[in-house]
C-alpha cells in the first residue's frame, strides 16, 4: 500500500442536503489527498432508491464546490474507473455476486421480512442480540432443495446472503483509533449482499467500488466501524487487499452533549442553511476542519492552502468533536473582517431584500443608502443575515428600551443632553455625520456633560440601543425625521 498513489473518496447518498458531518468527511478526505499529492474521488451511492430525493446529488455537489472542495474524478468528471454512480454499476456487481454463490461463499435466502421480525422478537424475549438464524439449518440437501422450490412456487424473490465464517477474528489498524478487532460471531450472522430488487447492499457495493477504483484509504465517521468487519470478509472472499481505514469521532452539540443529529432542531445542520445566512465558504471550511482535527500551535484561522500544507492525519482527535455555534460565528467574523467591503455589502443587501426590509428592485438611491448601512456593520457581523436584526431600528418603529438602556438613561443629566441634542439636530442644515458630530460637541460645550454620560444617552435616544456602529454615521442614515421621532419617543418615556 505504501508505494501506491494515495486515492480517497467521498461517497454521499443523494438523500438530501449536505450535512455538517458529511461535509467534514468530504473535507478531511480532500485535505488528506491534497496534502499527500494524491487523488480525490466523488462517488454517488444511490442504490437505496427509496431514500433518494430529486436534486439530492446536485445539491451535494453544489455545496461541496461552494465550500471550496474540488475533486479529480466523479459523476461530473469521468475518469478511467467509472461509472461514478452505483446505480449505473449493476453490471459490475451481478457477476461478482454470482461468483461468490458459485464458490459457496454466498447463497439465496428466501426468509421473509415477517419471519425475520418474528425471529427478532424471540431473540429480544430471550435477551439475545438480534441476529439472522440460518433458515436451512438442520436440513439435508434434498430438504433444502424442496424448501427453495416451495418458496419459488409462492413467488418469493430471494436475497443473496454472505456466509459469515464461524469463530474467526477480524482485525485492522485504524488511522485514528489504533488496533481494532472483531469476532465474526458478533456481527449478527449471514448478512445480505444483494436485495430482492437485484441491487447490491451497501457493504457489498462499497467494497467492490473501492477495490475497482483503487481506493487506498477510507476516512469516514466512526458510525461505520461496525460495517468494517463485514467489508473485510468481502475483501477476503475475493482475495483483494483492503484499504487503510480511519474512523473519525462523532460530532457532538456543545449545548446538549449529544451527537449532532439531523433531528436536532436547535442547531442548523446543513451547509446550505449557512450559505443562505450569509456565512463565507472560507470560514465554514476553516471551522469544519477544526471539528476533530487540530494543527500544531495556537492559531485557529487558516487559508485553504495552509490547511492542505498542515493537514496531518495523526492529529485527528480520538475524542468527540464539539460543534460550538458561537465558535463558528467567531471564526466567520474573522473572515468577514478580512473580506472585501463590496462583497460584504452585496451579501447584506441580499439579506435585507430577502427579509423584506428593502424592495426586490430598489432604486439606485436606496441601494447606495443600504450599502452604506451594511458597511457600518461590516466588522461586527459574524454572518450577513445579522444585519437584518442589527439594523432593524432603521426600518421599524423604535423598539422598547431594555434594562441596560433604561439604567443608562436614569442619570440626572440624560434629559438635559437629549433635549439639547434634539434642539440642535433640528437646526442642522446639512444632515450628515460631520454636522451631527459638531452638534454632539456643541451639546458637550453647552451642558458640560462629557464622556459616557454624553454619548450613551444620544446613542440610546436615536438608535434605541446601547451598542452599535459609529453614532454620527448611524444618525445620518436614520435621517432627520426618524431621528427626531426616536428622540421624542425617548424623552416621552423619561417624563413618565
Amino acid at each position: 500500500m505504501a508505494d501506491k498513489k494515495i486515492r480517497v473518496r467521498y461517497a454521499p447518498s443523494p438523500t438530501g442536503h449536505l450535512h455538517i458531518g458529511n461535509a467534514r468527511t468530504a473535507l478531511f478526505n480532500y485535505l488528506f489527498a491534497r496534502h499527500n499529492k494524491g487523488e480525490f474521488v466523488i462517488r454517488i451511492e444511490d442504490t437505496d432508491t427509496k431514500r433518494n430525493v430529486e436534486g439530492g446529488e446536485e445539491s451535494q455537489l453544489t455545496m461541496l464546490k461552494w465550500l471550496g472542495i474540488d475533486w479529480d474524478e466523479g459523476p461530473d468528471k469521468p475518469g478511467a474507473v467509472g461509472p461514478y454512480r452505483q446505480s449505473e454499476r449493476s453490471a459490475i456487481y451481478g457477476p461478482l455476486i454470482q461468483q461468490l454463490v458459485d464458490q459457496g461463499l454466498a447463497y439465496e435466502s428466501y426468509i421473509t421480512e415477517d419471519e425475520l421480525a418474528a425471529q427478532r422478537e424471540v431473540q429480544k424475549a430471550n435477551h439475545e442480540m438480534p441476529h439472522y438464524e440460518d433458515e436451512f439449518a438442520g436440513l439435508n440437501a434434498e430438504e433444502k432443495a424442496a424448501k427453495i422450490a416451495d418458496a419459488k412456487a409462492k413467488g418469493l424473490k430471494p436475497v443473496i446472503r454472505f456466509h459469515v465464517p464461524v469463530h474467526k477474528k477480524y482485525e485492522f489498524n485504524d488511522l485514528v483509533k489504533g488496533h481494532i478487532e472483531f469476532d465474526s460471531d458478533s456481527i449478527g450472522g449471514d448478512f445480505v449482499i444483494m436485495k430482492r430488487d437485484g441491487m447490491p447492499t451497501y457493504n457489498f457495493a462499497v467494497v467492490v467500488d473501492d477495490h475497482l477504483m483503487a481506493i487506498t484509504h477510507v476516512l469516514r465517521g466512526d458510525d461505520h466501524i461496525a460495517n468494517t468487519p463485514k467489508q473485510l470478509m468481502i475483501y477476503e472472499a475475493f482475495d483483494w487487499e483492503a484499504p487503510v481505514f480511519g474512523h473519525m469521532t462523532l460530532i457532538i452539540n456543545t449545548q446538549t452533549g449529544k451527537k449532532l443529529s439531523k433531528r436536532d432542531e436547535n442547531t442548523l445542520q446543513f451547509i446550505e442553511q449557512y450559505r443562505e445566512l450569509g456565512y463565507l465558504p472560507e470560514g465554514m471550511f476553516n471551522f469544519i476542519t477544526l471539528l476533530g482535527w487540530s494543527p500544531v500551535g495556537e492559531d485557529e484561522i487558516f487559508t485553504r492552502k495552509q490547511l492542505i500544507k498542515l493537514f496531518d492525519h495523526k492529529r485527528l482527535s480520538k475524542s468527540p468533536a464539539k460543534f460550538d455555534a458561537k465558535k463558528l460565528e467567531w471564526v466567520n467574523n474573522q473572515y468577514m473582517k478580512q473580506s472585501d467591503s463590496s462583497k460584504v455589502t452585496d451579501m447584506g443587501l441580499y439579506q435585507l431584500i430577502k427579509a423584506g426590509r428593502l424592495p426586490e428592485d430598489p432604486d439606485n438611491k436606496t441601494i447606495e443608502w443600504a450599502r452604506t448601512l451594511v458597511g457600518l456593520y461590516h466588522d461586527q457581523m459574524s454572518y450577513a443575515a445579522q444585519v437584518v436584526e442589527e439594523s432593524a431600528v432603521f426600518f421599524t418603529e423604535p423598539p422598547k428600551l431594555d434594562e441596560a438602556a433604561l439604567t443608562e438613561l436614569a442619570v440626572e443629566t440624560a434629559p438635559t443632553v437629549l433635549n439639547k441634542f434634539a434642539e440642535l439636530i433640528k437646526q442642522v442644515k446639512i444632515f450628515d455625520a460631520v454636522e451631527i458630530n459638531n452638534a454632539i460637541q456643541q451639546v458637550r460645550a453647552e451642558t458640560g456633560v462629557k464622556g459616557r454620560h454624553l454619548y450613551m444617552p444620544i446613542r440610546i435616544g436615536t438608535t434605541r440601543s446601547t451598542h452599535g456602529p459609529a453614532i454620527a454615521e448611524s444618525i445620518e442614515l436614520l435621517g432627520r425625521e426618524k431621528t427626531m421621532h426616536h428622540l421624542e419617543v425617548t424623552l416621552a418615556e423619561l417624563n413618565h
